[in-house]
């Protein structure tokens, strides 16, 4: 893990407090520690998980405010951000595996999943899997079943290549060469925003730096379509999804963009009446990364929700 260490830009959480570590995990694991309150609260500690073709840096804008009161980690899933694929699996359920790992033997005890996106099925995954792991669940703009639900027309082209075997690799291959790394994380901003002109200048240069040195590391189109496909695979398993998440029983807040475009709001809607006892919480006006585009909204539900758990639910 040496050489990746040196080679990868880890200092880029820095301006937002993070501080990049590594792990050895059957492979190196990246995870940002964001710290945590000087004096410890008894509160359980957090830990972020992004989603498709995301990485820690979808958390720099509220993993600080978080760890006033719970120490508060980001961790890169296996074929994202700075933490190599390295002969792993990326779908989403060899990521699951990874993450309980993750909390077993480098956090130690139960903690609160915060997981967007593909992170939110992982964290819905593994909560069902293994409850010991877990003690609360917060799930923003989570992948959920869209029974009679499209999401946006362009999504949904892209997901349909992503899918196709050849086709997916073919697509990936050519957008990196015709594309700079700018233009890519401008696309990316355009798709997860309601209001891209929302975007943190500082994030986006950071972001464009972890897209630049990803591009230089071997297969980062094959582990990326690893995990879509898999994704996907889960989103039309028909009712086992649904009710795997009907199963979950722990404490869950729902945080959702009314202008989600990848997971279209009626979905949550959906879920969030299959499942009463969660609380649910609509951002209108936002998209499908709240915590990128409207990080004040995200702790406003956030912080206060976080207070009421007790110290392990497990």
């Amino acid at each position: 893990m040496t050489a990746l260490t040196d080679a990868a830009p880890t200092d880029l959480a820095a301006p937002w407090g993070g501080t990049s570590r590594f792990a050895d995990l059957r492979g190196p694991v990246h995870w940002v520690d964001f710290g945590g309150p000087d004096e410890p609260t008894g509160g359980p500690p957090v830990v972020l998980v992004h989603g498709l073709g995301g990485s820690h840096l979808n958390w720099v804008g509220i993993g600080s405010t978080l760890a006033r009161n719970h120490r508060v980690v980001a961790i890169d899933l296996a074929g994202f951000g700075l933490t190599p694929a390295h002969g792993r699996s990326t779908s989403v359920r060899a990521n699951a595996d990874l993450l309980g790992r993750f909390v077993r033997e480098v956090i130690g005890e139960p903690v609160v999943l915060v997981g967007n996106s593909m992170g939110g099925m992982i964290s819905l995954l593994l909560a069902g899997h293994h409850p010991e792991l877990v003690n609360a669940l917060v799930l923003v703009d989570p992948a959920l079943p869209t029974p009679n639900q499209r999401p946006d027309r362009q999504v949904l082209v892209e997901f349909m290549i992503y899918a196709t075997p050849v086709v997916g690799e073919v697509y990936l291959t050519r957008a990196t060469k015709r594309y700079t790394d700018r233009q890519r994380v401008m696309s990316t901003v355009a798709i997860c925003f309601a209001e891209p002109s929302r975007a943190d200048a500082e994030v986006i240069d950071a972001d464009i730096a972890l897209t630049a040195y990803r591009g230089t590391q071997p297969g980062p189109e094959k582990a990326f379509l690893g995990a879509a496909r898999s994704l996907v695979k889960v989103l039309r398993s028909g009712s086992r999804y649904p009710a795997h998440i009907r199963g979950v029983d722990k404490p869950v807040l729902l945080i959702h963009g009314e202008l989600d475009k990848l997971v279209p709001v009626a979905a949550a809607r959906l879920t969030a009446a299959d499942n009463p006892s969660w609380q649910t919480e609509f951002l209108p006006g936002v998209g499908h990364t709240p915590q990128l585009e409207r990080p004040d909204l995200v702790l406003a539900r956030l912080v206060p929700w976080l207070s009421q758990l007790p110290a392990s639910s497990s």
